[in-house]
């Protein structure tokens, strides 16, 4: 792909400057998940990192950056903290159980804070996201030597579909649940806040939002949003599903009209948004390491500033 070459062509000339050289103030990884172990439910739609990959990326951005806390991003936002070098927010997405098995040890050992985004659907282990069921079952059509490539085009509407799919090759999502309990219970997440951890929203049950009607992608975001009000977790955020590409500027302006929220958030990369509270934030399970994603990224604004294409314009 040209943008790919583009990129990693621009990515050689790039110093290791990264916190003199990164455009913006503020630096938002986002991670899904980090494990050793082989995880069916994520190994096929997720390239989550390992411990060992993990740490050296937050050894690589800790020397560039300012951690902060959610409080300290929202006063920052305010203009009420005033870091001494260019800040970053870490952000998990999905509520899965490794961030208080794996992740949390390795923050706390480090004096980092995380905020996690999860779907109240599936907390409690109660469903599973329609692509970690998909990814379950390419693992099975990959035993039996099944044609599979039809199975990451599978959409949030075609749950029927993959649900049928799996009682026909006997993959019972039930049982996957009770057995491996891929994401954190109710307990878990009142533990998570109470060692000073972020718990935040990111909608109800994971859907893509642009192919949702506008009622649609409010109502899941409402959902979401009463969970964190009623549960004593950060209600005022909101994180994208898989990314914000698409969402219309009548979104936001609904959504804002509720002077509960503050901010929100997407997964565009380096990128400036016309929704001023809409922050983009930078994905690292690339099969990259930090060093080379922060490389990249700042390589690629510098190209399309050129061309006028670091700004999300709403419509």
């Amino acid at each position: 792909m040209l943008k790919k070459l583009i990129i990693t062509t621009l990515s050689q000339f790039e110093n290791e400057n990264f916190s003199g050289n990164f455009p913006l103030d503020y630096c938002l990884p986002v991670y899904h998940n980090v494990s050793n172990e082989h995880l069916p439910h994520l190994k096929h739609i997720i390239n989550y990192k390992n411990e060992k990959e993990f740490e050296a990326d937050l050894d690589c951005l800790s020397k560039h950056f300012q951690w902060v806390t959610f409080d300290e991003f929202k006063d920052y936002v305010k203009g009420n903290f005033k870091p001494k070098k260019k800040i970053a927010l870490l952000t998990f997405d999905d509520g899965y159980r490794e961030f208080y098995d794996v992740v949390i040890p390795i923050l706390k050992r480090k004096g980092i804070y995380a905020m996690n985004f999860i779907n109240p659907a599936f907390t409690d282990n109660k469903d599973l996201m329609f692509r970690c069921k998909v990814s379950l079952l390419k693992d099975k059509f990959q035993q039996i030597h099944y044609e599979d490539k039809f199975l990451l085009k599978l959409k949030y509407q075609d749950t029927k579909t993959i649900n049928d799919l799996a009682m026909q090759f006997e993959v019972d999502f039930e049982d996957y649940l009770k057995e491996k309990r891929p994401y954190l219970s109710s307990d878990e997440l009142y533990q998570i806040r109470n060692k000073g951890f972020g718990i935040s929203s990111h909608g109800w049950n994971h859907p893509l939002y642009h192919d949702l009607p506008l009622s649609e992608q409010l109502e899941n975001t409402f959902q979401g949003y009463s969970y964190m009000k009623e549960n004593g977790f950060h209600y005022e955020s909101f994180a994208f599903p898989f990314t914000d590409f698409g969402v219309e500027k009548v979104f936001f302006d609904t959504l804002f009209k509720n002077e509960d929220f503050f901010c929100t958030f997407g997964s565009a990369g380096v990128k400036t948004d016309s929704v001023a509270h809409n922050f983009q934030r930078i994905p690292m399970e690339t099969g990259e390491n930090a060093r080379m994603i922060l490389k990249k990224e700042i390589s690629y604004f510098r190209f399309k500033k050129h061309l006028n294409k670091n700004h999300i314009q709403r419509k």
